[in-house]
């Protein structure tokens, strides 16, 4: 960051409130390029509150380094305009039992802590006419995966996209991820995981969400 000043003109843009599927999150008028500043002064700031040495060879461009892989990845799926079109395709085949993608890899980070989510997600569908190109789920995971989340929200968030995009509520998504905050700081439990649901139409009834647990290997 080249001065204060343009922080502070950074820092006067205008903020709005904007929620989608009740994500704690603001929108606001800064590009890309401007979040980087941003964060690269801020960041820096952190470090030498911890007595870190900027001038050190292999810390000056970690302020850098971490405003751009927020900016551009672990937090790009707060950019609305990076939320991936979901492509349907005909049903041509009649095909009517329920289709899975499981063990779609998940990264996200915890809102509370900023450390890393790992884990799988598994999910489900009944098609009803149309069915969903499957590299574009993976896709729709890995938009709300990337910002700032807690394990319950991001379940439904997957869930209510898909039922957005199929027209029907016939969905089933599961995750099952370890998550930092616990398995490195506070209780330090690195054998716990947390796993939650999303049942909708057919899947609450029993016998199908039955089928759909024992496919995904959740007891």
């Amino acid at each position: 960051m080249n001065s204060e000043n343009t922080v502070q003109k950074i820092l006067n843009f205008n903020w709005h409130d904007n929620i989608e599927n009740e994500q704690p999150a603001q929108s606001n008028e800064l590009n890309d390029n401007s979040k980087i500043k941003l964060i690269e002064y801020h960041f820096a700031r952190i470090m030498e509150a911890l007595g870190l040495n900027l001038e050190d060879e292999s810390l000056q461009g970690t302020p850098a380094r971490v405003a751009k892989m927020y900016v551009n990845e672990i937090f790009s799926g707060l950019k609305q305009n990076s939320k991936p079109e979901i492509s349907l395709f005909q049903n041509n085949y009649g095909y009517n039992k329920m289709i899975i993608e499981k063990d779609i890899t998940l990264y996200s980070t915890c809102e509370h802590h900023f450390v890393p989510i790992i884990g799988k997600v598994h999910v489900a569908y009944i098609p009803n006419g149309q069915v969903i190109g499957l590299s574009k789920i993976n896709r729709l995971v890995q938009y709300y995966a990337k910002r700032p989340q807690v394990q319950e929200r991001l379940t439904v968030q997957i869930s209510d996209a898909l039922k957005d995009a199929l027209g029907h509520d016939n969905v089933a998504v599961v995750i099952d991820a370890d998550h930092l905050c616990v398995a490195s700081r506070g209780i330090k439990d690195t054998s716990s995981k947390t796993v939650t649901f999303s049942f909708s139409g057919q899947f609450e009834l029993g016998d199908i969400k039955k089928e759909f647990l024992s496919f995904v290997n959740i007891k």
